[in-house]
């Protein structure tokens, strides 16, 4: 593995403290020394969690993660690219991004953190369960998603869509809308302006409006 300088080393654990349980700190740190990565810390996204990019021309990957996540989603979401990361390197653009290949890299990264024993029940269980039926990501698979953002530090005035009651109008991202009826894990929701209807995830936050 290659060795950073120990005070660079403790540089760099000391800024993912900042983000991940104590207890993977040095899980995650491994990774980053182990593999020649950009790793940067953005803005929280409402699209996306984290990503992966291959480096072009000699660059380094790049990854990102979401920084306003909580410590277990910050951890899970940077497994997730890791994974990426790993199964670029030995397959290039051969495989499909969220194929059986990153499947299985995914679950090899996710198997120390599980039995590690440091994780909370509930969140343990929840990885357990995905072993078996692997999602593209923790938002896709909703039952661990459901677990991760009861970690979230709460939000005044924000609640979980799938916790409103049907024809309550909610805002998300600036739009207003009219929860309608479940369609499988997404709710038919109708604009409010342009009574165009739109699926919303049921874990989607939002704000409703008296």
């Amino acid at each position: 593995m290659p060795q950073l300088p120990i005070k660079r080393k403790q540089e760099v654990m000391e800024v993912f403290k900042k983000y991940l349980p104590e207890a993977f700190v040095e899980l995650v740190v491994d990774l980053f020394l182990t593999h020649p990565v950009r790793f940067k810390i953005v803005n929280g996204r409402a699209t996306k969690l984290g990503d992966f990019r291959a480096g072009v021309n000699g660059e380094k990957h790049r990854i990102t993660v979401n920084g306003d996540l909580n410590p277990y989603s910050f951890l899970i979401t940077t497994l997730h690219e890791f994974a990426h990361l790993q199964t670029f390197e030995q397959f290039r653009n051969r495989v499909l991004p969220h194929g059986e290949e990153w499947k299985a890299t995914y679950r090899q990264l996710l198997v120390p953190a599980i039995n590690s024993g440091h994780l909370p029940k509930d969140i343990e269980h929840a990885l357990v369960h995905s072993l078996s039926n692997t999602k593209a990501s923790s938002c896709t698979d909703h039952g661990l998603s459901r677990v991760l953002k009861s970690y979230d530090r709460p939000k005044e005035g924000v609640v979980l869509l799938e916790q409103l009651p049907k024809n309550t109008t909610f805002e998300l991202n600036g739009r207003q809308f009219i929860k309608g009826a479940l369609r499988r894990k997404r709710f038919v929701c109708q604009e409010v302006y342009s009574d165009r209807s739109y699926l919303v995830n049921a874990l989607a936050e939002v704000r409703p409006i008296k």
